[in-house]
């Protein structure tokens, strides 16, 4: 672990201002090092607040009681007080308010109008940052306090949103906003004057230091420096890595040598060897891979200790090397392969959040249909265009692969919604219409177009599609008056006409494949997308347990804990999903022929 000056501590903690935002992607251990953090602080004899706006968050099961939206005293840890805004409730509070004084008054279709537009990511973000905008920015509030530390930071594109200038409800009311984040933004409560304090608050080197929390993976790696470039852009500098649980050195030892724990540390040092440059110049802190999940103020209290501990945690059992078989048992992802095969065509879609492994997943299923003589057409939407890296010259007479360039697209849809709806506006209309397009939603709408031939060439061969709209996007489009109602309008005939949306909502054509990691927040994303697919009448076929370390049989003592580790997210899974298949942690990244067909094998 890198440590302060002093050696006292972890450097991250080091001259630490009042106020600590902790970021990341869902997974990486954000809610752990900030309690962590807090802890530690407290014990020094600071007095500390913690914010938790992490959906995932087990705070309170951290520190053994109910916190909920109230601050609430830490009893076990002088000096520690804890608060969790649960982002979710946040959001329904946030939607009622704006929905609930105009419910009675307009007709049934625009209130489900209103309701999609506002159930969207940034919808969530907005209302948690409404929630604790207010401990940012009032000092009498947190006066009592010397460190307050977030869990969760609002992202480059809420802090943009924020400092647009004027009323944001006049321009929704002339209709000059597309519906994607401006929409959410007419229920903020606080004045411009309290959000421009937070903004300002959040740049201020001397007041708010951002922590950027990061595994060891390219794929995390990536997606945290362009967090940190995008914040730098906005002023804020105050940045800090901590990339978390890192393989210490002798993960492989237990019984024998485990050649998978010396292959993940091989590849964990490659990925920071090669750490992209924006990262690099930050302060690093190396925080050791845990035996077991870090649950309890005992695991908390130790997690950020340069040594790691034992083999378990505290009061638990370690677990034996190369333990038995995955329970619930699962089934490779080559049994998928097989029911896939049955028909000669169809649309198979694979969703999931950022670094699960879709490109992985969806390359695999595709050169297998292949492989098999199906006609196959693999695309991608990704930005990150993984799909090259990960088929690394994988071929087959029968596959054919594409990429949808979401930039082009998008840049096209913003220039074409600027010259139209932003025609007339002021200079600060404009500048709110530009912010509104640069909403995640926008790029999902954009590409649209492009994916909705893809779905019309299912109908005659297979096609796998690496990322696809979510169901807020599609029942956004919807509800707006795009695509499938224009369709839908003009339809006639008895039969009508059939849409893509309409393609999407047949289970028979369309195959939605949910991938996730075995772990908390991965998991609880993975639920969130179900979810949100469903209420567009779009019902996951499967759902792929990636890198499992269960389904691997590690023989080192570490990672076999941590394989035990799994045990109630893998459950959790087979309860949620029609069908669901694992693959094990590999040893070597999955690319090429080779790699791709070592994700296929339908028995582990």
């Amino acid at each position: 672990m890198s440590e302060a000056p002093d050696g006292r501590g972890p450097l991250f903690l080091a001259d630490l201002p009042r106020f600590v935002f902790f970021t990341g992607k869902g997974g990486v251990g954000k809610t752990s090092l900030a309690c962590a953090a807090a802890v530690r602080l407290a014990e020094a004899g600071s007095q500390v607040l913690l914010v938790s706006t992490d959906p995932a968050s087990n705070v309170g099961q951290v520190f053994g009681r109910r916190i909920g939206n109230t601050i609430t005293r830490i009893v076990d840890v002088p000096g520690l007080d804890a608060i969790e805004i649960d982002p979710q409730k946040a959001a329904d509070a946030y939607r009622e308010k704006i929905i609930g004084p105009v419910r009675d008054l307009l007709p049934v279709a625009e209130i489900e109008s209103i309701t999609e537009q506002l159930s969207g990511s940034c919808t969530t973000e907005i209302a948690s940052f409404n929630e604790f905008t207010t401990l940012l920015a009032d000092d009498e509030l947190t006066a009592a306090y010397d460190h307050v530390l977030f869990d969760t930071a609002p992202t480059g594109h809420t802090i943009r949103l924020l400092q647009l200038p004027g009323e944001w409800t006049s321009f929704l009311d002339a209709g000059q906003g597309d519906a994607s984040c401006l929409g959410p933004m007419a229920g903020l409560d606080q004045t411009h004057a309290t959000y421009a304090r937070a903004v300002s608050r959040l740049a201020d080197l001397g007041l708010t230091r951002l922590v950027l929390v990061t595994r060891a993976q390219r794929s995390a790696l990536a997606e945290a420096a362009r967090t940190a470039a995008e914040l730098a852009d906005l002023g804020i500098t105050g940045q800090h890595l901590v990339v978390n649980a890192l393989l210490p050195a002798d993960a492989e030892s237990g019984a024998g040598e485990d050649p998978l724990a010396q292959a993940l540390r091989f590849r964990e040092q490659a990925a920071l060897a090669a750490m992209p440059a924006a990262l690099r110049v930050l302060p690093r802190t190396e925080v050791l891979l845990r035996a077991g999940t870090v649950v309890g103020l005992e695991a908390v209290r130790h997690l950020l200790d340069p040594a790691p501990m034992g083999p378990a945690q505290p009061g638990q059992p370690p677990a034996a090397p190369g333990a038995g078989p995955v329970t619930p048992e699962l089934p490779g992802l080559g049994v998928l392969v097989d029911e896939l095969a049955q028909a000669d065509h169809g649309l198979v879609l694979c969703v999931g959040k950022g670094g699960v492994g879709k490109s992985s997943v969806a390359a695999a299923l595709a050169l297998a249909l292949a492989e098999r003589g199906e006609t196959v057409h693999l695309s991608t939407t990704d930005p990150a265009a993984h799909l090259d890296q990960v088929l690394a010259g994988a071929a087959d007479d029968h596959l054919t692969v594409s990429r949808i360039d979401p930039h082009a697209a998008t840049t096209a849809y913003r220039e074409r919604v600027l010259r139209t709806k932003g025609a007339g506006l002021d200079e600060a209309g404009r500048a709110r219409l530009a912010e509104d397009l640069m909403s995640p939603c926008t790029e999902e709408v954009a590409v649209f177009g492009e994916f909705s031939k893809l779905v019309s060439q299912a109908r005659r061969q297979f096609v796998v599609v690496d990322t696809a709209p979510t169901g807020h996007t599609l029942l956004l489009m919807d509800a707006t008056g795009s695509y499938h109602r224009d369709v839908m309008r003009n339809a006639t005939g008895a039969g009508g006409q059939i849409t893509p949306l309409m393609r999407l909502q047949d289970p028979d054509l369309t195959k939605v494949v949910v991938v996730t990691l075995p772990d908390t927040t991965p998991v609880l994303e993975a639920e969130e997308l179900d979810a949100d697919l469903r209420r567009a009448d779009i019902v996951p076929w499967a759902w792929v347990v990636n890198a499992s370390l269960a389904a691997a049989r590690p023989t080192s003592a570490l990672l076999a804990a941590r394989a035990a580790a799994e045990a109630p997210h893998l459950a959790r899974v087979a309860t949620l999903a029609d069908r669901a298949a694992i693959i094990p942690m590999l040893a070597t990244e999955p690319t090429g022929v080779e790699g791709l067909h070592s994700l296929l094998p339908a028995t582990l």
